[in-house]
């Protein structure tokens, strides 16, 4: 069914291959798939009254189960409880990076970036306006990427390329003729080490001629590297684009919102059954099928009333039950089921449970860990050294320190698992084997603590104003102290 729908999106021979597929796997993730097809599911026949085949009707259950997918992996990756820790041994370095990651909002850049990646690839994109920095995600669609050839993972330039109305392009402050305001135009810009180089709009009847730089857009940013990290978002795929997170559920999910569609349709049948009579039927007089109404027949006649079976439908949504889990089997989604949980899990038994699913968010965090955030931090640094950058409303210049992340576990631990882990540490302090600051960096993320070394720093002046408690309390009394009797 895929493939069907698939030849109703329009093929541009203008564009590459790669912009019509990813065009498809971001209708199948906005559940904008079933928008290319003419009727309705309840449209069974059309205005000349011939019958419409269900290939040409919109499912009217769309169960989305390919962007739930999607949805549970990136807040699984990215979310609340999820987001990683920045390590660095330059103190103030690592503490600009925490602060710069609340203030710019680069958890919900990250998820949106993950999100809208699932598709295949996604850009992460670094800006400097007016001293503060910034970070957002574009889609790659219309986005071609150049690789330097003596460094493969070293972007030289990327491309945007597109077309575009006159009418829009006059609303971005172009100058178009009325004449040309319904004409297509090709739209460029090009990101390098140097610049953000902007084209002046060229007529896409012109042909594939060379464009003029438009002067007045163009921007300098001179930060010595193209400020943009080009994510894959799984392993497979080609340079340009990854595997996609929700591909070989497509086939699937399409399967279950026909036959569920289907089963709906029956539903409504059951409720308003056909109504059959056998000629003669006696009394030719109007009639008003209800409950206090009766129809007189001859003893020839007959009349009968044409039900469906519920069993049908329960077939159907057991059927739809199994094709689900073979559908979240294929994608590595979240198969466990609520209400098969007797009593509270351990956070060590729910990663158990939900194993594919987790196997999914670690290779993501591959792609946009350890890859796409940590080279966005990196640039950041970089660029605090090139430009008067503030964060938290200071000025900030960060070192080019080797700069890690630390991930949480998966699932919160519960009182039982911080128990375990308490009494873990504990004694690997107690053998040596562990120092106290590291044992508190271990539980850091299970008790939220998010400057570790300041947490330290108030154990001490805990202990030590204890200490001082306790000596008070024991010191001998003073030689010239008066006794009262």
């Amino acid at each position: 069914m895929l493939r069907r729908l698939a030849q109703r999106f329009p093929r541009d021979p203008d564009y590459p291959a790669r912009v019509r597929e990813l065009a498809i796997l971001r209708a199948v993730l906005d559940g904008t798939i079933y928008d290319v097809l003419p009727y309705e599911f309840h449209e069974e026949y059309n205005d000349a009254g011939e019958y419409v085949p269900l290939r040409d009707r919109a499912p009217s259950v769309r169960s989305n189960l390919c962007r739930a997918v999607v949805e549970d992996s990136v807040a699984l990756l990215f979310g609340e409880r999820h987001f990683p820790t920045v390590l660095c041994e330059d103190e103030p370095t690592r503490a600009g990076l925490e602060t710069l990651i609340r203030e710019t909002g680069l958890a919900a850049v990250m998820m949106d970036g993950a999100t809208r990646g699932s598709v295949g690839s996604i850009v992460f994109r670094l800006r400097i306006l007016k001293g503060r920095v910034f970070f957002d995600a574009m889609d790659t669609m219309f986005l071609t990427p150049a690789w330097d050839p003596e460094a493969p993972d070293q972007l030289l330039r990327v491309t945007e390329r597109y077309k575009a109305r006159g009418a829009e392009l006059r609303a971005r402050g172009y100058a178009i003729d009325e004449d040309a305001l319904a004409e297509d135009f090709w739209f460029q810009r090009e990101w390098n080490d140097c610049d953000e180089v902007w084209y002046w709009p060229c007529p896409v009847s012109a042909g594939k001629g060379p464009m003029r730089v438009d002067e007045a857009r163009t921007v300098r940013h001179g930060l010595g590297f193209v400020p943009m990290v080009w994510v894959r978002n799984l392993p497979g795929g080609d340079e340009t684009d990854g595997g996609s997170t929700f591909r070989h559920g497509i086939e699937d999910a399409i399967a279950i919102d026909y036959q569920m569609s289907q089963a709906g349709r029956g539903l409504a049948y059951s409720s308003d059954p056909t109504f059959v009579v056998k000629e003669p039927a006696g009394d030719e007089g109007p009639f008003v099928r209800s409950a206090s109404n009766a129809l007189i027949v001859s003893k020839d006649g007959d009349a009968k009333v044409l039900e469906i079976s519920g069993t049908a439908s329960a077939a159907v949504i057991e059927y739809c039950r199994a094709v689900r889990e073979m559908a979240l089997e294929a994608m590595h989604g979240n198969r466990a089921d609520p209400q098969r949980f007797s009593g509270a899990q351990s956070g060590r038994a729910l990663e158990w449970l939900n194993q594919g699913l987790v196997s999914l968010a670690d290779k993501l965090r591959i792609s946009y860990g350890e890859g796409a955030l940590l080279s966005l931090l990196r640039m950041a640094a970089r660029a605090s050294r090139l430009y008067s950058v503030k964060i938290g409303n200071k000025p900030a210049r960060l070192a080019e320190a080797d700069v890690s992340l630390r991930w949480p576990p998966w699932y919160a631990p519960t009182w039982q698992d911080r128990q375990a882990q308490a009494t873990a540490t504990q004694t690997l302090i107690n053998a040596g084997v562990l120092s106290m600051a590291t044992g508190t960096a271990l539980v850091g993320h299970t008790y939220d603590i998010p400057d570790v070394a300041a947490e330290r720093g108030r154990v001490a002046d805990e202990f030590e104003e204890r200490r001082e408690r306790r000596e008070a309390l024991v010191a001998p009394p003073r030689a010239d102290a008066v006794v009262e009797s």
